[in-house]
C-alpha cells in the first residue's frame, strides 16, 4: 500500500479515511487492466427501440440523454449537431401580423428550427411563399454555413442588383440565420438528480461544484467539442477534463456519426470511481444508435 501511495496511485481522502485511487490510479486501470464487456443483446434492442421511437430530431437528442442518465443512474448528456455543417432542406415564412413573421427552417437531418423575427417592411402572404420557394430552389440540399456565406455576400450587394424576390427572401432569412455559433440550447442535460444519490459527492461543496459547472455549461460545451473530433470512447478523469468543476467526476464520451460524418457527442457524467465496464459500452453502443437512428430521419 506504501509503496502504492508513493507512485501516486492511491490516497487518503483525509487523515481518518482509507486509501481511495487518485485519478492516476483509475487512468492506469483503465488503460491496462479493465474489460469491457459487449452490452447485453436485450439491453442493445431496448436502446434502439427507444431511440427509433423519435420522429424529430431535438426530441431524439432529449431522448439520447434521458437514455444515457436512466441507464446508468448518472447524468446524460448530448451536444446537438453543429446546425453550420447541417444541410438545408426547406424554409417557411409565415405572416403573424404586419411587422412579426414565423420562419420555419428543416434541414436534412430532420431538424426543425422556428423563430418569430420583426420585419418594419409589410409582405403578402403570396410575397412570402414565393420567397421561401425562391430560396428553397437556390438553397436545397446546401450546408448551413455556405447558406449563411452566400446571404452575407448578397446582402452586400446593391439593392437594384437583384430583384424584390430575392431580397424579400435574403432579408427575411438572413435575419432568422443571424444567431451565435454554439449556444446552451445545444447541450441536452439529464439526471442531474442522480448525482445527489452518489456517495462520492455527498460533501455539499462537492455537488455545489459539479451543479454549478452544469449550470454554467461552456466547460461541458468545450469538453463534448473536444469529444466530437474523436475517435471511439473518450474518458476524462477528475481534472483531465482542464475544468475544475469536474476534478470529482469522470466524463466518459463518444462521438455519434451520419454518413461517417462527426455531428455531435453523447456521453456520461458520473464518480470517478463509476463502473468503467458498465458505462463505456452504454455510451458506445447509444451514440452508434444515435447516428442510426438519425440517419434514418434524414432520409424520410
Amino acid at each position: 500500500m506504501a509503496d502504492l501511495e508513493d507512485m501516486g496511485l492511491i490516497q487518503a481522502p483525509h487523515t481518518s479515511a482509507g486509501r481511495v485511487p487518485t485519478a492516476l490510479g483509475y487512468r492506469l486501470f483503465i488503460d491496462y487492466l479493465l474489460t469491457v464487456q459487449p452490452l447485453r443483446s436485450s439491453k442493445e434492442q431496448e436502446i434502439q427501440y427507444r431511440l427509433n421511437e423519435e420522429t424529430d430530431a431535438k426530441e431524439l437528442m432529449t431522448a439520447t440523454s434521458n437514455l444515457l442518465s436512466e441507464v446508468t443512474q448518472f447524468a446524460g448528456i448530448v451536444f446537438l449537431p453543429d446546425s453550420s455543417a447541417s444541410k438545408f432542406r426547406q424554409i417557411e415564412f409565415v405572416s403573424l401580423s404586419s411587422n412579426r413573421i414565423l420562419v420555419i427552417l428543416v434541414t436534412e437531418d430532420g431538424s426543425v428550427q422556428n423563430r418569430v423575427i420583426h420585419n418594419n417592411q409589410d409582405y403578402s402572404s403570396s410575397e412570402l411563399t414565393e420567397a421561401a420557394n425562391y430560396f428553397n430552389e437556390v438553397f436545397r440540399g446546401r450546408p448551413l454555413a455556405t447558406v449563411k456565406e452566400t446571404l452575407v455576400r448578397d446582402m452586400k450587394r446593391d439593392r437594384e442588383e437583384i430583384d424584390a424576390l430575392m431580397q424579400t427572401a435574403i432579408n427575411l432569412a438572413g435575419k432568422f440565420l443571424d444567431r451565435n455559433d454554439r449556444s446552451d440550447e445545444e447541450l441536452v442535460l439529464s439526471g442531474e438528480a442522480n448525482l445527489l444519490n452518489v456517495p462520492d459527492f455527498a460533501a455539499v461543496d462537492k455537488i455545489k461544484k459539479i451543479f454549478d459547472t452544469f449550470r454554467k455549461r461552456q466547460s461541458l460545451l468545450n469538453l463534448l467539442d473536444l469529444s466530437v473530433r474523436a475517435q471511439g470512447v473518450s474518458i476524462f478523469i477528475g481534472s483531465e477534463s482542464g475544468y475544475d468543476g469536474l476534478d470529482d467526476c469522470s466524463v466518459v464520451t463518444a462521438p455519434y456519426e451520419v454518413e461517417g460524418r462527426s455531428l455531435g457527442a453523447i456521453g456520461v457524467i458520473g464518480p470517478k470511481r463509476m463502473p468503467y465496464d458498465r458505462v463505456i459500452p452504454v455510451v458506445d453502443v447509444t451514440a452508434k444508435m444515435l447516428g442510426n437512428a438519425l440517419t434514418q430521419l434524414s432520409q424520410n
